[in-house]
């Protein structure tokens, strides 16, 4: 009887469509961004990419929102659908944050730590489209969420040494003389790490997810 009652229910199916189309965008931005990283004079076609996939990220997310309030019926609990959503698409805001630092120092050429930050956030953002696109038979998917997204987290953790590599070695380099450098480099590298972050929260909401729907 119950069930007979939610399904007629008006409900939105596009929630997962709207989940992979964000987290297809966060892999476009992100290897954007390993290319840019790459440096030379590629940087500003690969800012300019970002910046675009991170503008139709935002469309897709007010899209959610919309059917979030529009929808009696829904995929997950609603907390859980905006905490996805978010934390997708502060991946993706971070990324511009990113470009923006870059922009601002008018840094054409990187670390080649941050290159290989730059390939860490791309795997990462590679399996984040993978895990969303399970999502919609979240049970039958539980193991392989399971290991998506502890995969996502051992990168992380991976990207937390590049990081404390990079920063010590800028510090050394420049603690006698112009500090610039230092600030410019240290920017950069925070908002990579923030990258990474909002990925691994990305990974925490799904893991989230399979607790309470399995």
């Amino acid at each position: 009887m119950l069930g007979w009652f939610r399904n007629m229910m008006p409900k939105e199916e596009r929630f997962f469509e709207l989940f992979t189309q964000h987290a297809l965008l966060v892999v476009a931005g992100a290897e954007a961004l390993q290319g840019l990283l790459r440096g030379g004079e590629q940087v500003p076609h690969y800012a300019r990419i970002i910046v675009e996939r991170e503008d139709e990220a935002d469309d897709i997310t007010r899209e959610v929102m919309i059917a979030l309030r529009r929808s009696f019926i829904t995929p997950f609990d609603r907390s859980d659908i905006q905490g996805l959503i978010q934390s997708l698409d502060d991946a993706i805001d971070q990324m511009k944050k990113t470009v923006k630092s870059i922009e601002l120092f008018e840094q054409v050429e990187f670390d080649p730590r941050m290159a290989a930050m730059g390939d860490a956030i791309a795997e990462a953002a590679r399996l984040t489209a993978q895990s969303v696109a399970l999502l919609d038979r979240v049970g039958a998917n539980a193991q392989k969420l399971g290991q998506l997204t502890e995969q996502v987290t051992r990168i992380e953790g991976r990207s937390d040494d590049l990081h404390e590599e990079g920063l010590k070695e800028l510090f050394q380099k420049h603690r006698d003389g112009n500090a610039m450098p230092y600030v410019i480099g240290a920017e950069i590298w925070g908002n990579l790490e923030r990258i990474m972050d909002r990925l691994e929260d990305v990974a925490n909401e799904i893991s989230a997810i399979v607790v309470e729907n399995v």
